[in-house]
């Protein structure tokens, strides 16, 4: 089995390359989505959440996560709490993912923190997903992001060369979907099929 991980800035475009590796055949896995599932009502990880930040993160019985990350933005101790929390639980609920699946598939695991958390030795393969900073910038307000939100989110995370140092590949996405799915194509086909039949070896 071949596990990709896949990063970028918030804002670059890794949902679409994602869908687009998907649709050529791989197997994707989302590790917000992962996170989120982690500490759904019910969970293990919902009691520690709630235990440890108290009930006013709660709403309707759940936790408002809007509420959460106004806490956990705003103190890094705080922070580093959630994460050591939801970071275990998210690598358990990958990997009994991977069970499922066949033994020469291509995973392909989004991955935004990937090289602030130091992950790349999880990995056999590291792509990132790059834009310059207005058009990401554009993105996010289209997402209904304020400009203060979009600026602390991007200077908490890794810069474009921290992360393409950190990367085997990289994939530029400036806007041109056409251009993206023809690049996303051509990595499927001259990189990771190569790369995966060589592993299965």
């Amino acid at each position: 089995m071949l596990i990709v991980a896949l990063t970028g800035g918030i804002g670059a475009g890794k949902s679409h390359v994602a869908k687009y590796f998907h649709q050529l055949g791989s197997y994707v896995f989302d590790a917000d989505q992962l996170a989120r599932v982690a500490i759904e009502r019910g969970s293990v990880g919902f009691d520690e959440v709630v235990t440890t930040f108290g009930d006013q993160i709660l709403k309707d019985g759940d936790i408002d996560r809007r509420k959460l990350g106004e806490i956990v933005f705003a103190d890094p101790a705080a922070k580093a709490q959630l994460e050591a929390i939801i970071h275990p639980e998210v690598q358990r609920l990958f990997e009994e993912a991977k069970k499922s699946l066949p033994l020469d598939a291509i995973v392909i695991y989004e991955i935004p923190l990937l090289t602030e958390f130091n992950l790349r030795s999880r990995f056999d393969f590291v792509i990132t997903v790059e834009s310059d900073v207005e058009t990401r910038t554009n993105r996010l307000k289209e997402r209904g992001l304020a400009g203060h939100e979009i600026v602390g989110r991007m200077a908490a995370q890794a810069s474009r060369e921290e992360r393409v140092s950190y990367s085997d590949l990289v994939i530029e996405n400036h806007g041109d979907e056409d251009a993206l799915l023809c690049e996303v194509e051509k990595v499927w086909q001259d990189v990771l099929l190569p790369l995966s039949k060589n592993h299965n070896k």
